[in-house]
């Protein structure tokens, strides 16, 4: 690791521990030296969010009795960046697999040693599976691997039926793909006239609609070549006073990112609308779920994104060079990122897949989803992952979304300040964390 680098991945560590929970610890390798095929070995796993896996380790250990999966499982993806980075910094304590999420894979390249290039386990045989752009994401600038694709995050909407129909709107999925088809001042149009009737909000909080806004732009915070893209972008400030005065509007129901109330504003009526990438689907249904609700309170998922195509998120799964177990640990990511598992996957968690023949098999399966009124979220994330290519992602683009933009967000959201002092905030943090 070169002093460059270090000295990234100290900030990064520094910056995202100021912002983060509590987190879950997780072990290094097992033993010295490469297990045999009866040797009896632990595996530890780090994930983070939802990635419906329980299952799938069950059924790769009752395939594989010698192994045991030690998993790990941090609450969000930020928390996880954390967690990570700071063991990256200490030289020691990651999983024999962790995984990394799409925001702060660009931080991960600075120090892309750190992972073993599995190239040397045959991942190149499998180069076709994927859809070629989540591939290449995961190669380095000397043409190392060093991540198995798992999902990707077409988007669609998440809305309340119930709620749609309290302000006499359409509450169908057909009809609310259609009232909401085209571009984010529909959106915020619409969310106007919702708000108008009812006097709630119509999104649960800013900074995720602005994180959906940011990624649908060809170049989001940094350009392609990798060059800092936030002051001075005029398109990227558009969008944010397009934001911002939908905020200033009372649309936003100034919710704290992960948390809304325990889940219970999901539940009682709080926001109507909810922006969703396909792993979020999980993450409704778990939060409508622990705030006492279930599939009767309406919620539903619309085949429609404001302003087209759109990807949030995706991850990889990585083999740090500090694991005793390298080979084992690559036969384990392998088999979890085959089209079969993924297909597993996103049944059990709602994430959309990363290879194509999973895509194609969810493409063609309308299989309801009874929690979401039994529409065939499988096939709608299909449809809306036509089109999607992940937008490049600089070294500290996560540092940007939460740690920037995140807290000016939520002083617009609290009525702290107006569009205008949120945007002069997040270019002074940005200046302050980023340079």
């Amino acid at each position: 690791m070169n002093a460059r680098a270090r000295h990234r991945v100290l900030i990064t560590a520094a910056v995202a521990s100021a912002s983060a929970l509590a987190l879950a610890g997780c072990a290094g390798g097992t033993s010295d030296g490469q297990a045999g095929a009866d040797e009896k070995i632990t595996l530890t796993v780090t994930t983070f969010g939802t990635f419906g896996y329980d299952d799938l380790y069950d059924e790769y250990e009752q395939a594989h009795p010698n192994i045991t999966i030690e998993a790990t499982n941090i609450d969000t993806g930020g928390n996880a960046r954390t967690d990570a980075f700071t063991k990256i910094a200490a030289g020691s304590g990651l999983s024999d697999i962790v995984a990394i999420e799409e925001g702060w894979l660009g931080a991960v390249m600075d120090v892309s040693d750190t992972f073993v290039d599995l190239r040397d386990y045959g991942i190149e045989d499998r180069k076709d599976d994927w859809v070629d752009w989540k591939y290449g994401q995961a190669t380095d600038a000397e043409g190392r691997v060093i991540g198995y694709g798992t999902d990707i995050g077409p988007s669609g909407i998440c809305y309340n039926g119930a709620a749609f129909e309290a302000a006499g709107l359409p509450s169908d999925r057909e009809s609310v793909a259609a009232l909401l088809e085209g571009d984010w001042e529909n959106y915020f149009q619409v969310g106007a006239d919702y708000t108008a009737a009812t006097g709630k909000a119509w999104y649960d909080h800013s900074g995720f609609v602005w994180n959906a806004m940011v990624n649908q732009l060809e170049e989001g915070y940094y350009t392609s070549d990798g060059e800092l893209n936030v002051e001075g972008n005029a398109e990227l400030q558009e969008r944010f006073e397009l934001l911002g005065a939908a905020t200033e509007g009372g649309q936003s129901a100034a919710q704290t990112a992960w948390d809304w109330n325990g889940g219970k504003s999901f539940v009682d009526g709080t926001f109507a609308t909810f922006v969703c990438p396909g792993w979020m689907l999980g993450v409704v249904q778990g939060q409508v779920e622990a705030g006492g609700g279930d599939a009767s309170t309406g919620w539903d998922f619309a085949d429609v994104f404001p302003g087209g195509a759109a990807n949030w998120g995706g991850a990889f799964l990585s083999i740090p060079e500090s694991s005793q177990h390298k080979e084992a640990a690559a036969d384990l990511a392998d088999w979890l990122t085959q089209p079969e598992q993924q297909v597993k996957q996103s049944a059990a968690a709602g994430n959309f897949p990363s290879t194509v023949e999973a895509q194609e098999s969810l493409a063609s399966d309308a299989t309801p989803n009874a929690f979401f009124n039994d529409a065939p979220t499988g096939a709608i994330l299909a449809a809306r992952a036509k089109g999607v290519v992940a937008q490049f992602k600089g070294a500290d683009d996560s540092v940007i979304q939460e740690n920037v933009f995140g807290p000016a967000l939520t002083a617009l959201d609290r009525g702290e300040t107006d569009t205008e002092g949120a945007w002069k905030q997040a270019l002074s943090l940005l200046d302050e964390l980023v340079g």
